[in-house]
Formats: C-alpha cells, structure tokens, sequence
C-alpha cells in the first residue's frame, strides 16, 4: 500500500526521480571532473624509457684503435667484459671509454666500431695493410663475446641483433687515405664487411680535401681547394653501387657540398657537430644541413669538448637542439667518438651515460636551468636510432637498384695525384699505369 501510493502521487513520484539523479550526478561528476583532469596532463616519461623501445645506435667508437695502443691488437688475455676502469693499465689510458658493463649500462644497441689508422703516419705507405688489420681485431673482438655482441652488415641484422638482447657490431672505416686511391680495396672492403667509410681524415686525398683546408689562418696564404675531383666522384658512385654509406664528418666544406651534390643516397655525418654552435671546421654549417634534409641524410653529433665548444652534457644538448631546429627531428642521431678522444664532457663521460643525455632532453631543462622545447617520445625514437635505420635502409635500397650497374673501373689520373702535390710515389710500384 506504501509503495501504491508513491506511485499514485505524481509530486513525490518526481521528487524521488530528482533525488536519485541528484544522487548519481554526486557520483559521477567528481568521477568525470578527475578523468577530465588527468586526461589534460601530459604524460611524463624518462627518456632513457625510450632505450626500451628502439636500438640506440651509435655511429663512431674507435675502440678498435685503442686496443692497437695499447694492447698491439692481441686480445687473448685482453677482457673487455671487465670493468676497465679498475685495469691495472686501461684505467690510466685517457681514451678509455668502452667496456661490455658500461655499454650495457649505457643501453646501446648498435655500435660503428671504426677501423681507424693515421694518415700522417700511413698514407701513401702502409695504410690498406694496417687497416685489415683492425678490420680484424674488430671481428675477432666480436667473436669472443657471442652472448653480448652480434655481427651484422645490414639495417635488418640490427633489429635481429637488438631483438636478441645483443649488441649489434658493424664495421666503419675512417679516412680515404685506407683505400690508396684504390677502388678495389673499396670493394674488398664492402665485402668484409665495411658498411660506411669517411671520406677523409685530417690528411687531404688526391681526390678529397680535408676539413682543416677551410681552417686558414690571417697571416696564412689561402688555401688551394679541389673540393671533391672528377675521380673522387668516382669513389662516391661506387660506394652508392656497393651499398656502403658515404660519410663526409672530417672533409671540407667544398667537399660536403659536392658529395650531397652527386652521391645518389643519403649520406651521413657519422660523427659532427654545429658549425653554428661552435666554429670549427670540423662542424656543420647550417646550408650544409639544410642540403643533408634534402637530401634525406643524418648527422651524429659529436661529444668531443674541443668540437663541441665547451666541456658539459648542456653544450652537447645545444648543438643537437640547434640542428633539430634546422633540420627537424628526422635527420639527426648520436655519434659519440668515443675512445676516439683525450677529454669528453662532464655528465657525458662514457659510453654508460647515454640514459642521462635522454633523460635531459625529454625534462627540456640544461643542468644550468636554462629550459628548451622537450623532445618527444616519438622524436627521441628518430634521434636514438630510427633515423640511422631509415638512411641505412635507403643506401641499401639503392644498392638493389644499381645491381645491373658495372663496376667502376676508372684508375685515377696522375694528375690528380700532381695537382694534390704528391706525384712522388716511392712507395708505390705501379705509379706509370696511372701516367697514361
């Protein structure tokens, strides 16, 4: 009878139907107010999250050359999963930088080992011999650490090596003094496995002039440029055909510019920074980067104090801000030179301190306090080693449409070598074949 007349009452009939909307609107509208308000956040994340996600590749280590200094190339009892901050004799070596605990700490996914030897003190002589030799101590290296490190020669190898919780390993060659002006070392090397090689390194080639050309000094005659010679194109259109990537860190101006001119891939900077940043001829100018986007390339940003103009993380920040303004995000990477240099930044002493450079950039704070426009999750992605896998994959892309194309067989004219200065070749025993 009670609820009858509920019923039967129209006004208590609707004023039961307000209250129980009352009722749930007290419910859920702080419910939806919260939602609402968390979905209005932004989503934090450390950067080093990202390390997770994508491989982190490096372009340029030259650990390679610092077993030569120091151990002569012979790695039996040399171990480099040991932490060689605490070795009786690495510790005190100031290019000590790389070990297997500091690369895991340090998140690395892939890595150019560079084959490296000085020019001043090879080219012209021995320098082909010398670098078979650290193409060797490279592969041998990998070898004897199968559970940490993976060979491969290809974009797709490293995937499969960062899938399998490995580090990837590929192979570099730094400086065109390697080839002898010979492109059929450049191809034996493709085939053991060189997958880029730097133009020059601070020697001039008969064919390529080095960065310190644009380097002349007041009192100092100005520089005779050749830029990239009719020859030196040569070397550009083979590499295209093999499918190895160019890289112009280390060449001069004239150079970078002729290379982005006439190489049918993308090209790279395995380890450069902003010319705008920091003057040194070893940097990039920002006409220069706005050639490497049209032409779809990457620059890798050096670590190195002495390039980068100052000696902390904050300056090595500003030069990879100033190129993503330039650039944007697609065509910048990391390429630290470690075990390359005598000094490298503070907060970026190793190669274990590649999380703190993310976390930074994803914060958009310097350890100054001076604020910039976060990077992204999806742009630190692109900069830890999405790009480097677009620009490989590209290079290799081109290389499947060059397979009809024939070797290039052109010797260099010896002109080329007398226009350079260096006609004198005692060292070289078929120096006439070039005459004619």
């Amino acid at each position: 009878m009670f609820l009858k007349g509920i019923f039967s009452n129209k006004k208590v009939l609707a004023a039961c139907a307000i209250a129980v909307v009352i009722t749930i609107c007290a419910i859920v509208v702080p419910i939806a107010v919260v939602n609402s308000y968390d979905d209005a956040q932004p989503k934090t994340f450390a950067g080093r999250d990202v390390l997770n996600m994508v491989p982190l590749i490096d372009g340029h280590n030259d650990l390679p050359f610092s077993i030569y200094l120091v151990e002569k190339n012979l790695i039996n009892n040399f171990n480099l999963d040991s932490n060689l901050k605490q070795h009786p004799v690495w510790s005190g070596v100031n290019t000590s930088h790389t070990d297997l605990p500091r690369l895991r700490q340090g998140k690395l996914g892939a890595q150019f080992w560079v084959a490296y030897v000085r020019c001043a003190d090879t080219q012209y002589k021995d320098a082909v011999a010398r670098t078979l030799e650290q193409i060797d101590v490279t592969k041998r290296i990998i070898r004897k650490y199968p559970n940490d490190l993976k060979y491969v020669h290809s974009a797709d190898g490293i995937m499969e090596a960062y899938g399998e919780k490995k580090l990837a390993s590929l192979i570099a060659v730094e400086g065109g003094h390697s080839i002898d002006s010979r492109l059929a070392v450049l191809r034996l090397y493709y085939e053991l496995g060189v997958r880029y090689m730097t133009l020059t390194h601070s020697c001039n080639q008969p064919w390529a002039d080095a960065s310190p050309v644009d380097e002349t000094q007041p009192e100092e005659p100005p520089a005779q440029l050749n830029n990239l010679s009719p020859w030196g194109r040569n070397v550009i259109w083979e590499m295209n055909r093999l499918g190895m990537m160019i890289d112009i860190s280390h060449v001069s101006y004239g150079v970078m510019s002729d290379v982005l001119r006439y190489s049918r891939a993308p090209v790279i900077f395995s380890h450069s920074s902003a010319h705008a940043v920091h003057e040194h001829h070893r940097n990039v100018q920002d006409d220069i980067l706005r050639q490497l986007e049209a032409k779809r390339g990457i620059v890798m940003v050096n670590f190195y104090p002495l390039f980068v103009g100052g000696n902390t993380i904050d300056d090595v920040v500003k030069h990879l801000n100033h190129i993503r303004s330039i650039t944007g995000v697609d065509h910048i990477g990391l390429g630290g030179d470690y075990n390359g240099v005598a000094t490298t930044p503070e907060g970026l002493e190793d190669v274990s301190k590649y999380p703190d450079l993310f976390d930074m950039l994803a914060e958009g704070t310097l350890r100054s306090g001076e604020k910039f426009t976060p990077w992204t999750e999806d742009d630190l992605k692109q900069l830890a080693g999405l790009n480097l896998l677009r620009v490989f994959r590209e290079v290799e892309h081109i290389r499947d449409s060059l397979v009809d194309e024939e070797p290039f067989e052109d010797l260099i004219p010896y002109e080329e070598y007398e226009r350079a200065g260096v006609a004198d070749q005692p060292c070289m025993t078929d120096i006439n074949i070039h005459k004619n």
